[in-house]
């Protein structure tokens, strides 16, 4: 598995517009071809374009596994129509006020960290949707469990104030191990500039040497 460095619209907030699992990478309406195919060779998927919310914001407002993909309720129908007919995923809306999903849910293949915002019904549909168990917990203080955190399934990157205690519960969680990194800089919102599925992790471009050695360490060794 590698760690590519990439950039989208000219900056390094490439979890902000995107969002991937191993079979598809989803790319908003309008960004260049060229880059899509790159993007999608490196992560060893193909490439889908698509809008959430009539909006670029891809990342921040989904969240995806192998299994399922969640919406916001803000999302169009026809966004939810394509997306069933274009993937072979469980499609599933969060009726909730938080609408920012890929900022309070971190997910992967077996478990989901889940921001103490969303109800016990929203964790029972996000259970549903993509088939795994959830906690809700804070991280470094923070509620957007999703910004702080990208997992896949083989390790994940966390804020690097997590605690310790904490990482040992999301860990158990997600069934990986769980190290502190930061992104683009020092940048500790890890999700922002982070695409990550099991076959390659994808970074921002001003991303550090030292912060690449950190996530080596969560998603490679």
């Amino acid at each position: 598995m590698d760690i590519i460095k990439y950039d989208v619209y000219r900056g390094p907030n490439l979890g902000v517009y995107i969002s991937v699992n191993d079979s598809v990478v989803l790319v908003p309406m309008g960004f260049a071809e060229s880059k899509a195919e790159k993007l999608a060779k490196y992560l060893d998927v193909k490439y889908l374009y698509s809008s959430i919310a009539n909006t670029r914001l891809i990342g921040s407002l989904s969240v995806m596994n192998n299994k399922g993909l969640l919406l916001p309720k803000t999302a169009f129908q026809s966004e939810f129509d394509f997306l069933k007919k274009e993937t072979d995923l469980e499609i599933g809306v969060l009726d909730s006020k938080f609408t920012a999903l890929g900022n309070v849910i971190c997910c992967n293949d077996k478990g989901a960290v889940v921001s103490p915002w969303l109800s016990k019904r929203d964790c029972e549909t996000i259970s549903d949707v993509l088939g795994v168990e959830t906690v809700q917990k804070k991280i470094a203080g923070f509620n957007q469990t999703g910004s702080v955190m990208v997992a896949n399934n083989s390790g994940a990157a966390i804020h690097p104030e997590a605690d310790e205690e904490d990482m040992k519960v999301f860990a158990n969680v997600l069934g990986v191990k769980v190290e502190q990194s930061s992104i683009n800089n020092g940048i500790p919102y890890v999700a922002s500039g982070i695409l990550a599925n099991n076959n390659a992790i994808v970074v921002g471009s001003l991303t550090t040497g030292p912060e690449i050695m950190m996530l080596t360490r969560a998603f490679l060794n």
